[in-house]
């Protein structure tokens, strides 16, 4: 009992006297050394570590990288009879169009094996290995500059022969997808060899794939083609001239932008005026609108320009138009 009351009465004690100012600080300064070697010993391991992951080490092992995760791909799907992720929300998946060819006609479509372990094997072969091997021996040939040596050594052969190599796939591959866009069958050279065709998986089952981001990037591309192709074919200054009696802003008419090259929008220091309207310009900047188009018309009045006077010298001294 009396070791419970000292107890109590010591607790109590305890609880209701509050610490010292400065027992706070008294802590904070007793643990940091222990702080500042805990951080100081995490931070020479993390500098450690990070020594030798030097710049450029990913870059320099990408194509193992790519064909590592190819690999990775082709393993846990074409080889255990799964379609590709990509092919699985498309609800496609491979079929052996040989053993369908042998059968004959079919009732749906959709029926017919999958690959054999032949064509599964090549196509890991073509896809992953030829992938790589290609990646690798075309940097090795940009990095040994193949390409710069000379006329009859072995390595310029390797590198015009490398080239025709590769203009022959592109040929092929572009042939390929003509055919594919007529029959719909193979849409790849190493699917045609294989006789690898894509067909649907389940005849029921919708498509989980939404188009509205691919039609809004398709409606995109097509647009920006259009306008990369339309604004060559456009004449800024007889565009202006067009849009100029529409415009709300009339300075460009004021006495003031008179003494202004149109053009350019700046002081000419080579003054020269078109005619007949008689508007200045700068002698390089009406030179060449005039020389690039016979038909030139003034940027301020859309009057046909036929000579060039330079400012200040008598009419009799015309330059023509060449």
């Amino acid at each position: 009992m009396e070791r419970q009351q000292t107890l109590a009465s010591s607790s109590s004690s305890s609880s209701s006297s509050p610490p010292a100012e400065d027992a706070w600080v008294d802590s904070y300064l007793k643990l940091l050394p222990q702080w500042q070697s805990l951080t100081s010993s995490n931070q020479e391991q993390m500098v450690k570590v990070f020594s030798l992951m030097k710049p450029g080490m990913l870059f320099q092992y990408e194509p193992e990288l790519d064909a590592f995760l190819q690999f990775l791909i082709w393993r846990f799907s074409i080889w255990v009879d799964k379609p590709t992720p990509g092919n699985g929300l498309m609800n496609l998946r491979y079929r052996d169009e040989r053993a369908i060819e042998a059968r004959g006609k079919v009732r749906t479509g959709l029926e017919g094996p999958g690959l054999t372990v032949s064509q599964k094997l090549w196509y890991c072969v073509a896809t992953v290995g030829g992938q790589y091997l290609w990646a690798r021996l075309q940097s090795f040939s940009a990095f040994r500059r193949w390409g710069d040596s000379d006329q009859r050594s072995l390595a310029r052969r390797g590198w015009f022969l490398l080239q025709r190599v590769e203009g022959l796939y592109r040929a092929a591959s572009f042939v390929n997808v003509l055919v594919f866009l007529y029959s719909g069958r193979y849409r790849s050279l190493i699917e045609r060899l294989l006789r690898a065709r894509l067909v649907y998986g389940s005849p029921n089952m919708n498509r989980a794939v939404s188009f509205e981001y691919m039609n809004r990037q398709l409606v995109w591309n097509e647009f920006s083609e259009m306008l990369l192709l339309l604004l060559p074919l456009l004449n800024s200054s007889s565009m202006k001239s067009f849009l100029r009696p529409f415009s709300k802003d009339k300075s460009s008419s004021s006495a003031g932008d008179e003494n202004l090259c149109p053009i350019c929008q700046a002081n000419p220091s080579i003054p020269f005026l078109a005619l007949p309207c008689q508007h200045r310009y700068c002698y390089y900047c009406l030179r060449t609108r005039c020389s690039a188009a016979p038909s030139f018309r003034c940027s301020r009045c859309n009057e046909p320009v036929v000579a060039m006077q330079r400012h200040g010298v008598p009419v009799d001294n015309l330059a023509q138009k060449q």
